[in-house]
């Protein structure tokens, strides 16, 4: 990893990133379950979950996020900061042994409505897994600060 400035001024709609393939395995859902205190059987009885309608382990949707948005983190950007993830919708289950991968773009960016010296950077991310099949989709938005203030452009 690099430290990079990217201001509000370098981001342009349309650009876009994909991640590599990662694998989610048993021990990821496992470890998620423990640190979030999630231990319903969807995610950790692979005999209950054979007599439900998807018949195996599903990861949680939040692993999956957590994941997803870790595969995305690239250089450091120190004027760039996650304000947050907007319209998170969890579309398919990810079974232990599905390999997912991202693609990232930017579909927008927002001034600030009080502050001139930062913009909205919104990101549509699109989880994938093995078959192509979107599994989780989202809006990241960063607060990325402005190399010239919005007032002085």
């Amino acid at each position: 990893m690099q430290t990079v400035s990217r201001y509000f001024e370098d981001h342009r709609v349309g650009e876009d990133r994909r991640t590599t393939g990662r694998t989610i395995t048993e021990a990821d859902i496992v470890l998620h379950a423990g640190q979030t205190g999630d231990w319903f059987p969807h995610h950790v009885d692979a005999e209950w979950c054979a007599t439900q309608p998807f018949g195996q382990r599903i990861a949680h949707g939040t692993l999956i996020l957590s994941v997803a948005v870790g595969m995305t983190a690239g250089d450091i950007n120190p004027v760039a900061f996650s304000y947050g993830y907007d319209r998170i919708r969890f579309v398919r289950p990810v079974h232990i042994g599905d390999t997912i991968s991202v693609h990232a773009e930017i579909a927008e960016l927002r001034p600030h409505a009080k502050r001139s010296d930062v913009g909205y950077v919104d990101e549509k991310v699109t989880v994938t897994n093995q078959r192509g099949e979107v599994v989780l989709a989202l809006v990241h938005v960063y607060l990325v600060e402005r190399h010239t203030p919005a007032a002085e452009s």
